[in-house]
């Protein structure tokens, strides 16, 4: 019965391919698992939000976002753009990029430890009681845990979805068990921040080594992939900035407790935005295998059907947002009104398909653009907004750059 209903559903998604002019079984297939994990993630993360809501005074929330602000911008020296080089060389079955783009990233991410030592003597010259100690704890661990992560593109590149969701899902699922038990035992930041990065470097690299032992990546390389990488790693620099900086701007004008309510304002449209990029993480390995002829001649009707779905999310978050903090975030209700005006970060959401197209046909030119104009935009707007109108400066500096990206991503797309 059940092999009769599969079949059934397969025929079904193969009749709407003469609408949507779009492999809807292979959707079905590796959206099943990455929506599944997503899924799951999302519920792991809602509980640990709770936990933090409840549990942990706004002004040590807000310091621990901080913290993570800055590891998330000295993450920037493990060359982050090798994550899509690798996808996309596996993709083709150029399989060494798993190794050589796990060295480079580790060898690289010394850097960003250097940084973290750098921020931890200015904090303890300023004589800080709070910061010096976690940013130590960062630069032990920053190189590792941001290299581990390779695993997840390579088992994207050779389209195993079910892999990288059951690796990822499993190793965020005991990171946040990890720290909802920290919460309870404890409310010092230390502990926090050392259990984050401890957690999530085992466990990363942990999976690394069970893909490499599972999957053996062979050794087909890509002179390419590495300086490909580097390239996308260069675009991404500002873009990276950009998106931390709001959290340490309202740190250092308005102080921690602003910092925390932004963060929950912003934290369940980011997560409903990541639910979405499950679209363009499945096209990535796609587009990578199809001319640009072939892409062009699908375009509009992709980004039509992307924006009918951006527009019926946003319409429901909008309605439901009140409802979600009174029940689960009762103290931070101040970041409903900030919640349901960043759902606009939405509308750039068809537009982010483009930039796919970029990456899998390698367009260095465009991406160039697009990763260096956007971030300055959007880093002089917040750094223009946010001493004048505090939080209401960050929302409003991230819908004005959203709305030109949206502008300018579409201009970029006649190149193709």
């Amino acid at each position: 019965m059940f092999n009769g209903l599969k079949s059934k559903f397969y025929k079904l998604l193969r009749w709407s391919q003469q609408y949507t002019q779009t492999d809807m079984v292979y959707i079905a297939k590796g959206g099943f698992w990455l929506s599944l994990g997503q899924i799951i993630s999302i519920f792991a993360s809602f509980l640990l939000a709770v936990a933090f809501a409840n549990l942990l005074n706004p002004t040590v929330y807000g310091t621990y976002k901080y913290i993570l602000s800055w590891i998330g911008i000295l993450g920037i020296f493990s060359l982050n753009g090798i994550n899509t080089a690798v996808t996309q060389s596996v993709a083709r079955g150029l399989e060494n990029s798993f190794y050589t783009g796990f060295k480079t990233k580790l060898k690289w991410g010394i850097l960003g430890s250097l940084g973290a030592l750098g921020l931890a003597g200015y904090y303890w010259w300023q004589g800080n009681p709070t910061l010096p100690i976690p940013l130590l704890i960062s630069a032990i661990f920053l190189p590792l845990v941001n290299a581990s992560g390779i695993y997840g593109e390579f088992l994207l590149g050779k389209k195993l979805f079910n892999f990288r969701m059951k690796y990822s899902t499993a190793s965020y699922l005991l990171s946040v068990l990890f720290l909802i038990l920290t919460v309870f035992l404890t409310k010092n930041l230390f502990w926090l921040i050392a259990v984050y990065l401890i957690s999530n470097t085992l466990l990363g690299y942990i999976f690394y080594l069970i893909t490499q032992i599972k999957f053996k990546p062979n050794r087909n390389d890509d002179p390419q992939t590495i300086s490909y990488g580097k390239h996308l790693s260069l675009m991404g620099v500002i873009s990276t900035v950009a998106s931390y900086i709001d959290q340490i701007l309202l740190f250092t004008f308005i102080g921690s407790t602003q910092v925390a309510i932004y963060s929950f304002a912003s934290a369940v449209p980011e997560k409903i935005k990541e639910i979405l990029q499950n679209i363009n993480t499945l096209a990535l390995p796609k587009l990578a295998a199809k001319s640009r002829e072939e892409i062009k001649k699908g375009l509009k009707r992709k980004l039509y059907q992307l924006t009918i779905l951006t527009i019926a999310v946003m319409a429901v978050y909008f309605l439901f947002a009140p409802y979600i903090y009174q029940i689960f975030f009762p103290k931070y209700l101040a970041a409903v009104p900030y919640s349901k005006v960043l759902t606009l970060i939405f509308i750039t959401y068809p537009a982010s398909f483009i930039t796919m197209v970029f990456q899998a046909k390698m367009m260095k030119r465009e991406l160039y653009f697009l990763n260096s104009v956007n971030p300055i935009v959007q880093i002089i707007l917040l750094l223009t907004l946010t001493p004048l109108f505090g939080i209401w400066g960050v929302v409003g500096a991230i819908i004005s750059t959203k709305i030109f990206s949206l502008i300018f991503t579409l201009f970029l797309a006649r190149k193709i």
